[in-house]
């Protein structure tokens, strides 16, 4: 298995953003090419339709942190690509999930399509917060599932920034941010969610939704950010804190009134998959129809934890995550080979932190067969916390301008 490369960047927004377009330069066309095919695939879109609807997004984000249009915009020039093509793959979920709610048994226009969700597997998330006043480390993982041409296309993107903590994140070519943790000791695993709600109506994307938490300094930062503006897309945030706080976030689409927050049990865990587990949350789960497979993996690491009977640890996460039951659709994910490509999954990387000790262990790939590699960034993210306001409101003109 080939290690995914790794992107190192520095400077203001603009400038990371054209060192990672340029470092990154093949796999960040190679995602744009990628997804001209998957969004004729699940929306039934081509690539002039798709980029029109990307640049309704332009003004939300603006409205929200326009650095980070900056950031898009010194991607695509460091990678020789259209700003708005590289805001489309940023978009992604918008118009893949939006699709997917269109799709769905009940779900208004499209019911009787009969159309078989995917893709097949998706995420299987966990944190470990310590109690307070004792000296374990907060630990925090997951398997990111995502379809198959992921795995040519991830970084690691390793962020150095003037104005808000420095960050590392696994992340496919182009986007802005995934999973990873950042220099104020704040880490970040994620799962996709679908609610009958997820029409791609424009607001804060779930990609600039996962770039604005690694500029937070504090658990209480992060919530703020995901209520400060109306959320696009519904989402999973799990969160956690060196620290040793940590939170669970199902997002469905809106305003601050759309989250439902879960905390650690006795044991001090937190496990997600890919469907609401909120006693508030009332609405259409579409995630279990699109994700099938989330109960089954939730159950497996539950299972997993309670045969175990000591204490959590990361070597029992890379065990759980390796596991096989329910086949195609299991925990460590393979392609179902009965599904159409686009709409089969696989485990593209499995990511363990300790937010502690600053420590990532990242396997390119499945775990059941990938060794996990060691990244310390100790060093790497050492800058002291600031406990300031990021900065990211310089003004940002419309992406379409630097694309002609």
């Amino acid at each position: 298995m080939t290690q995914f490369p790794h992107v190192r960047v520095a400077g203001p927004a603009v400038e990371r953003g054209r060192q990672y377009g340029e470092q990154a330069r093949d796999r960040v066309r190679a995602s744009i090419a990628a997804y001209r095919d998957v969004f004729r695939h699940y929306a039934g879109w081509d690539w002039d339709t798709v980029r029109r609807e990307a640049a309704r997004f332009e003004a939300p984000i603006a409205a929200f942190r326009p650095a980070y249009l900056e950031e898009i915009r010194g991607i695509a020039a460091g990678a020789g690509a259209d700003p708005l093509d590289v805001l489309a793959i940023n978009v992604r979920t918008e118009v893949m999930f939006a699709a997917q709610a269109r799709q769905a048994p009940g779900a208004g226009t499209a019911l009787g399509t009969g159309r078989v969700p995917g893709p097949g597997g998706e995420c299987s998330a966990f944190a470990v917060a310590p109690a307070p006043g004792t000296q374990e480390p907060t630990l925090l993982g997951q398997n990111w599932d995502w379809l198959p041409h992921a795995a040519q296309t991830v970084v690691v993107l390793e962020a150095s920034q003037p104005d808000g903590p420095d960050f590392v994140t696994v992340v496919e070519a182009g986007l802005l941010a995934k999973t990873g943790l950042n220099s104020a000791g704040l880490g970040l695993v994620t799962n996709a969610m679908v609610t009958g709600a997820d029409t791609g109506r424009p607001g804060i994307p779930y990609h600039v939704a996962l770039r604005a938490l690694l500029d937070c300094e504090t658990v209480t930062d992060a919530l703020t950010v995901l209520q400060a503006r109306e959320r696009s897309s519904a989402a999973n945030y799990l969160i956690a804190h060196s620290d040793g706080l940590a939170v669970n976030v199902e997002a469905a689409p809106g305003c601050f009134d759309r989250l439902f927050l879960l905390f650690p049990g006795e044991d001090g865990v937190l496990l997600h998959t890919n469907h609401f587990r909120s006693d508030r949350f009332a609405e259409l789960d579409v995630g279990l129809w699109a994700m099938p497979s989330s109960p089954f993996r939730l159950h497996r690491l539950q299972a997993g934890l309670r045969a175990a009977g000591g204490p959590p640890s990361l070597a029992l996460f890379r065990t759980l995550l390796a596991d096989h039951a329910n086949q195609p659709g299991a925990v460590c994910c393979h392609p179902d080979p009965r599904q159409h490509p686009l709409d089969q999954g696989k485990t593209v990387a499995s990511v363990l932190m300790d937010l502690t000790a600053k420590r990532l262990w990242l396997a390119d790939g499945n775990p059941c067969d990938t060794p996990y590699r060691e990244l310390d960034y100790r060093e790497f993210l050492a800058k002291p916390v600031s406990f300031r306001e990021p900065a990211g409101a310089l003004a940002a003109g419309p992406l379409a301008a630097g694309a002609r």
